[in-house]
């Protein structure tokens, strides 16, 4: 049987890494579609939940989304009565987000579908191999978990 191609490239930790995290994006993102929702909704409503009321434009510099591409996603759940955007009480020229009760239920059915997800992911290990992943992904992320 011939090696795969690229085997240099196959066994660098940032490529595996690279191939674990698109097929973690992709097991997640199907999950999220039976909710008819996308990832980047997913998060808006999970930064909302946590930080609200939320000025729109600390909402998008917490999650790191373009401000344009804020405000379409922010469009979607409103229209879909996720969110309520309205005057920022604390500053009027600003809007604050807040998560109405549709929202916070659709995002406990996301959150939800996301675990079951990340356990097809991580399937394969063990709960110790889980706990271990876990500390050292956090380890070499630059986050602290």
């Amino acid at each position: 049987m011939a090696e795969a191609p690229l085997p240099a490239i196959r066994s660098l930790p940032s490529w595996l890494l690279g191939r674990a995290a698109a097929r973690g994006r992709a097991l997640v993102a199907d999950a999220l579609a039976v909710e008819g929702q996308k990832m980047w909704h997913h998060v808006v409503l999970s930064a909302v939940r946590d930080l609200q009321p939320v000025a729109q434009a600390d909402l998008g510099r917490g999650v790191g989304l373009d401000p344009k591409d804020l405000v379409g996603v922010l469009n979607d759940l409103q229209s879909a009565g996720h969110v309520l955007r309205a005057p920022d009480p604390r500053d009027r020229r600003k809007n604050a987000v807040t998560l109405t009760d549709a929202g916070a239920r659709l995002l406990a059915r996301c959150e939800k579908a996301a675990r079951e997800a990340n356990e097809e992911l991580l399937a394969p290990l063990s709960a110790a191999e889980r706990d271990q992943f876990m500390g050292l992904l956090i380890r070499i992320s630059g986050t602290d978990g």
